[in-house]
């Protein structure tokens, strides 16, 4: 799984908008999201400690404290007698064979279900995986069914190695997904499939190519439940990419798009929330899916969810898949947002709402989604600047973490250039920079010229360009000495990005060139 820090879909920054590479930004944003999802939020995989009813065993402590070593020896050694135990279960024929073999399987799941770093290398090592498949077949009673799926489920939570190593498992995992399955079985085997799918991209194809797509897809379509839930967790993941095939193929089956807009509409948060991870790969990778959603409506169903909802679990997603409609196709987004119309107002209070949060990631993305909007046509840049939102973007400009500060950059300096046709230099939208300047943006800039970050260092030079050459009356110049940004700029004298040196001393030797040779 990506380990990268994320990377947005925007239209080229405070330039005009692009096509192609924007809609390359979105897909390698939807490799590198799981990231964030990962440490803040849900796992890619999930432990399975409590059964599908929801009732945990008396005996099995939920404690999530780290065992010591010689417990973890114990549990490890229990582990592998269990797997023995099993063997012999499954090798008995005789008057409570049934019985048997559940029991057996009950044991070794609730070791696996015991800690949570389960005991899996000592399972494999045993040779729990044949054995495990067999209990798979079918024929076999529910009761059996699920707790194999269940031991399945918590070794697929484990290491990438022993994640793979339920290859032979697969397709009696798919198979158990069918009509003819008891829900918690089938809801057993969708978690364990999660947890295979969530592993990487390698046994993502291996599961879309086992047909793993269609039977999850259609567990997703009921009203409720978990086994809805559960489903449409397990799809985010199957169709996480890189390739996107698997998530236009997704929103052409039957009864999807359907379920997905029902469930954004009515649905409880937590189930709301799986589905609206399936909406951000969705609109991250696939054009074709971006367009159905919008054509109905699943734009204005987020902006009520994220006027409404205070869960940080389903905010996130939610307004992570507003940005990726928003940054997709422009002509088909600003046939929705039009300024003036109560849908796009709503956009603008939402973002206002996330940006005046606590929450540092939601910041982040509200400040990524309005340069999106900002990077439109001259009447959304009015929008914007009329808003509420301008305060609140300054003060984040001069005070918050370093990587809020770059994306509130992107919106700023988008707001003060208007479209521009060619390849020359973007046209001033003069009242905007000058108000913006007023409210005191010119040092936040200036900070990131001077950070490490080229891409920041860039978005901050190129405002300084508009500065020096936009302000009324010859003042940018002295603006910008004032803040100390002539030293900014010359520290890219020798700098080893070309670009970058070449665009700062192009500045210094035209503004202050012959004041600095005199």
């Amino acid at each position: 799984m990506a380990d990268e820090s994320l990377a947005f879909h925007r239209r080229d920054p405070i330039k005009s908008s692009v096509g192609n590479v924007a809609a390359n930004r979105r897909r390698q944003n939807a490799v590198t999201v799981g990231k964030e999802r990962r440490e803040s939020l849900v796992r890619a995989k999930r432990l399975c400690r409590v059964g599908i009813s929801g009732d945990a065993d008396a005996d099995v402590s939920l404690d999530n404290e780290m065992m010591i070593d010689e417990e973890q020896s114990i549990l490890e050694a229990q582990t592998s007698s269990a797997v023995e135990g099993l063997k012999s279960a499954v090798a008995y024929q005789g008057k409570g064979a049934m019985q048997k073999r559940v029991s057996a399987l009950r044991d070794l799941r609730r070791l696996l279900s015991k800690s949570e770093f389960p005991p899996v290398e000592a399972a494999l090592k045993a040779g729990a995986i044949p054995i495990l498949v067999q209990c798979l077949s079918f024929g076999s009673q529910d009761e059996q069914l699920l707790e194999a799926a269940w031991c399945l489920t918590n070794i697929a939570a484990g290491k990438p190695e022993e994640t793979e190593a339920l290859l032979p498992a697969l397709p009696l995992l798919i198979a158990h997904l069918g009509e003819k399955s008891s829900l918690s079985v089938a809801e057993q085997c969708a978690w364990a499939l999660g947890n295979v799918a969530g592993e990487g991209e390698k046994l993502r194809s291996v599961l879309l190519s086992q047909g793993a797509l269609l039977p999850l897809a259609r567990m997703m379509l009921p009203n409720k439940g978990s086994t809805v839930r559960t489903s449409a967790w397990a799809l985010s993941n199957l169709i996480k990419g890189p390739d996107p095939k698997a998530a236009t193929e997704l929103v052409r089956i039957d009864g999807v798009l359907d379920a997905i807009v029902r469930h954004l509409k009515k649905a409880d948060d937590e189930l709301a929330t799986e589905v609206a991870w399936v909406v951000v790969y969705l609109s991250a990778l696939s054009n074709v899916a971006t367009s159905m959603l919008v054509k109905n409506d699943v734009l204005q169903l987020l902006v009520d969810r994220l006027a409404t909802s205070n869960s940080l679990q389903l905010l996130i997603p939610v307004l992570r898949s507003l940005g990726n409609l928003v940054a997709g196709d422009s002509q088909t987004i600003y046939a929705v947002l039009v300024p003036g119309h109560e849908i796009t107002d709503g956009v603008i209070k939402v973002l206002v709402k996330c940006l005046s949060c606590e929450h540092r990631v939601l910041k982040k993305e509200a400040a990524w989604v309005l340069s999106n909007i900002a990077a439109g046509s001259v009447e959304h840049k009015r929008l914007i600047n009329s808003s509420e939102a301008v305060p609140l973007l300054l003060r984040l400009l001069s005070t918050a973490p370093f990587d809020i500060r770059k994306e509130v950059a992107y919106v700023l300096g988008n707001l003060c250039v208007a479209p521009n046709e060619g390849d020359g230099k973007p046209n001033l939208i003069l009242e905007h920079l000058v108000s913006l300047v007023s409210g005191g943006c010119l040092p936040g800039f200036i900070d990131l010229v001077r950070s490490a970050d080229t891409e920041a260092a860039r978005v901050g030079l190129q405002f300084m360009e508009l500065v020096l050459r936009g302000m009324p009356n010859g003042e940018g110049p002295k603006l910008v000495e004032r803040e100390d940004g002539i030293d900014a700029m010359e520290r890219f004298q020798f700098h080893e990005n070309e670009d970058l040196r070449n665009m700062a001393n192009g500045l210094v030797d035209k503004y202050f060139g012959e004041r600095l040779w005199a």
